[in-house]
């Protein structure tokens, strides 16, 4: 082949190759002839079955009144931004991310705030406090908390009651035993008990401007008097009775002073383990009324696995066509 006939194939070839190629990438960054539409949101609720103050429903909800739910809406016109801010608003969601797919699905992932106390204080304002100090307005939904009484602001409850409501809650026991905390003009502790038909005086709280040392010291005064309480149970309660007293006073050193139900007497009383008991045994006896709470517990579990199992169902029923998710705390909504 001549050398300028073998030059032009060359020319050519190339030629060739570049058309293709810019036709190529035309084409792939065409815009759809069709544009997308949102035909599903996945809502995805973490820890949704812990307290039950959220719920797909009640996202869906917010949006619909901020006009951003974004069913049969263009994909092109969702601002998935807009949405993650409005949820963040909210009084109960703590986190809130959102995303489309690449099928046009809307997926809304959502972390909670979790309420660890309710306050219904003297002066009729009514919220709750969740796990960082952090006020929470009251709402519709209910919830098995600690309920806090009496003479409180926010700023004692927030930086003083959390810490001793938390302490109170890392204890399976007295999690399920107290079900009230009381605060006394003069910020004296009073805890009401589920089991038992009595009060209890733990003193009063201890007090530093010092945020963190303040904390500590709270913890470290609610576990000591937790401790000297559950001793009473044992070695008090179990001799004298458990309806015998209707008001038991921790507030003084190692005595524990207890009010007769008429309110007439008073009693001083020192539990001391027997001598003839072994450390194992005093340490796997139980408080008077433990095994009632525990069983009540257990019932109260199995009623939410029942509760949810039929949630489900009813679910599944109500939207034929949508699989079970494989996550046990994936709440959908279309």
């Amino acid at each position: 082949m001549k050398p300028y006939l073998k030059r032009f194939c060359l020319v050519m070839t190339d030629l060739v190759i570049f058309v293709y190629l810019v036709l190529a990438m035309t084409s792939w960054n065409k815009a759809d002839e069709a544009p997308r539409v949102c035909t599903k949101v996945d809502i995805n609720i973490e820890d949704d079955n812990s307290d039950g103050f959220l719920d797909a429903k009640e996202i869906k909800a917010i949006l619909l009144r901020a006009d951003l739910y974004p069913v049969n809406k263009y994909v092109s016109d969702i601002n998935t931004r807009a949405i993650e801010e409005r949820l963040c608003n909210a009084a109960f969601i703590r986190t809130a991310q959102c995303y489309i797919t690449e099928s046009g699905h809307v997926i809304i992932g959502i972390t909670q705030r979790t309420p660890v106390i309710r306050v219904k204080a003297s002066n009729n304002q009514d919220y709750y406090i969740d796990d960082n100090g952090g006020i929470m307005p009251n709402s519709q939904y209910t919830s098995d908390l600690i309920i806090v009484t009496g003479n409180i602001s926010q700023y004692f409850a927030r930086k003083s009651i959390l810490p001793l409501a938390q302490t109170i809650m890392e204890s399976k026991l007295w999690s399920n035993q107290i079900e009230q905390i009381n605060i006394l003009p003069d910020h004296t502790i009073e805890l009401v008990p589920r089991v038992g038909d009595h009060i209890i005086n733990i003193g009063m709280i201890p007090y530093i401007k010092d945020h963190s040392k303040r904390k500590e010291m709270i913890e470290e005064f609610t576990t000591k008097q937790l401790q000297r309480l559950e001793q009473f149970y044992k070695y008090g309660l179990s001799v004298a009775g458990w309806n015998k007293y209707s008001y038991i006073s921790l507030e003084f050193g190692n005595q524990v002073i207890c009010t007769h139900k008429d309110g007439l007497e008073h009693e001083v009383v020192n539990p001391i383990p027997l001598a003839n008991e072994s450390q194992s045994e005093l340490h796997d006896q139980k408080a008077p009324g433990q095994k009632e709470l525990e069983e009540k517990e257990k019932e109260k579990e199995k009623e939410k696995e029942k509760e949810k199992k039929e949630n489900k169902e009813k679910d599944s029923k109500d939207k034929p066509g949508n699989l079970n998710s494989s996550k046990a705390k994936s709440k959908k909504a279309s």
